[in-house]
Formats: C-alpha cells, structure tokens, sequence
C-alpha cells in the first residue's frame, strides 16, 4: 500500500493547526504485523515503509505506485531492522539480518523478500528509499561495521552514539544516508545543537518508546517553529529549509535518513538554541 504526502514551503507552515502539521510531516502507521507499508513523498522524492513479516514472508518490487516497470528501476533503498532478527532477500541473494543491521538494495532489483526468524518476535523492517542514476551492489552493513561518533554531554542532557550505515565512508549509495542514533540513558535531547542543511532533506523514525511516552519533535524555520508529538514508530518528515531536533518523556532511538547531492556531514549550518523562535 502507498500513501502520498505533498509537503509544504516554510511560508505554509505559520497558518497550519496540529492536524494539518502532522498530516503533512507526519507518517504514522507503517508498522502492520503482517503488512508492508509505504509512503511516498514529494520531498525529495523518498519513499519510508514498515514491514513486519510474521509467519509468511513479505514481498515487494513491482513499480506501479513508482511509474515504472520496477520499485528499483530508477531507487535505492535502505532497510534497518529494528525488531527481532529476520531475513532480507534480494533477487535470490540472502541476507541475515540482526537488530539494528541494515541492507543497502542497490538500483535494478527486481524483488525483495522480507522474513521474520520468529513470528513471536517480528523483525521490523524500517525503509527509506531515493531516486538514484548509478548501479551499487546489495550489501549487509551488521551494527559493528557502522562508523560510531559519540555526540553530545551528560551536562546538556544530550550524550548520544551516532551511527553511520548507508555513508561514503562504510556502506557507498548514489544519494542516500541512513544511519541510527542512541540516546544515552538520563539523556533526553537528540540533534543538539539545531542546525539546517539545504542541500538535504532528512527523515526521523523513532523507536523504542514505551506505549505511555512521546518525543517532542521541533520543526521549522529557526524564527518560526512548530512542534509534533511523535510516538513509537512514527516518522518526522523533515525538509530542508526545516530545522530538526527533539526531546523524549523516556527513553528512545531513531533511524535518520537522508537525500540530496550532498553527502558532507560538514555541510551544515548551525543555529544557536538563542535565536530559536
């Protein structure tokens, strides 16, 4: 199934409500047992979806809801996992994947397969997939080939461990950044301090929440801003005019994903916490 999400300028946003804001930037939704979900959006033409197999196995690759012959005709993909452990198929091409591995599925697949190890605990299956115009082989990237960068302090309520997956420096793509990123435990605040980057969109799915808790996810431009209350599993579409950056009632991680003709982690620019609005 594949919902359609059309976004909005930032001079948009001021004369939005709640319901209007999340309906806009907000995917809720996209983890079924027993069910693939996509969405797609005009931001930079991503796709995000959920999967989470149980005793049957999932399949995608036709390209209708794409307009083209195949889902990879002209896209990329990658798939974290974010549950039990499962298996990631690609044309004939098996990958076993733990929690928190990823899958890069490269442009011209025809088919991938989704599976849960055991239907009592689902892998969970996160996706982000982009436009792409080079050939890059399917690879598995395990959690301890991330590159890691330890952010933040425990003074600010921001110490976290960022991972690297889908990056030039571990796991090359055509356009795509996919990465995870933990918080430490007492700390609360991810993506500190704010910054945008306006050569890239990004995506945030946040996970491991308890039922009771929610991240507040701050949007917008710095003089503008807005807020979403996010629950588990839910993805914050964020453009890049937007900035991004949040705080959780308890404990939480989230996959990011990126796209744009810039990979350059240094291609940000910082926004003191001052002059938010």
């Amino acid at each position: 199934m594949m919902r359609t999400l059309y976004g909005a300028s930032p001079a948009d946003i001021a004369g939005m409500d709640t319901e209007r804001l999340r309906a806009e930037f907000l995917v809720e939704g996209l983890f079924r047992p027993g069910a693939i979900e996509f969405a797609y959006t005009h931001i930079d033409r991503m796709i995000v979806g959920g999967a989470v197999p149980l005793a049957n196995p999932l399949l995608f690759g036709n390209g209708a809801d794409v307009g083209t012959e195949l889902f990879f005709t002209a896209r990329e993909m990658g798939i974290a996992n974010l549950g039990g452990s499962g298996t990631v198929t690609v044309d004939g091409a098996r990958f076993a994947v733990a929690s928190r591995d990823a899958v890069y599925v490269g442009r011209g697949a025809r088919e991938v397969m989704l599976e849960s190890d055991d239907p009592e605990q689902p892998a969970r299956f996160y996706m982000n997939s982009v436009p792409a115009g080079a050939d890059i082989p399917h690879r598995l990237i395990a959690r301890g080939e991330a590159k890691s960068l330890l952010l933040g302090e425990v003074a600010r309520a921001n110490k976290r461990t960022l991972r690297m997956y889908i990056h030039p420096e571990v796991a090359p793509s055509c356009l795509l950044l996919m990465g995870i990123t933990d918080l430490a435990p007492a700390s609360v605040w991810n993506t500190m301090p704010p910054h945008l980057h306006e050569r890239r969109m990004e995506a945030y799915c946040y996970f491991d929440l308890a039922a009771a808790d929610r991240v507040v996810h701050l949007m917008g431009q710095p003089d503008n801003t807005r807020h979403l209350m996010v629950a588990d599993g839910d993805v914050v579409l964020s453009p890049a005019w937007s900035i991004h950056m949040g705080a959780g009632t308890g404990p939480y991680a989230f996959v990011w994903g990126m796209t744009g003709e810039n990979q350059a982690y240094t291609d940000v620019d910082p926004v003191a916490v001052k002059d938010l609005r």
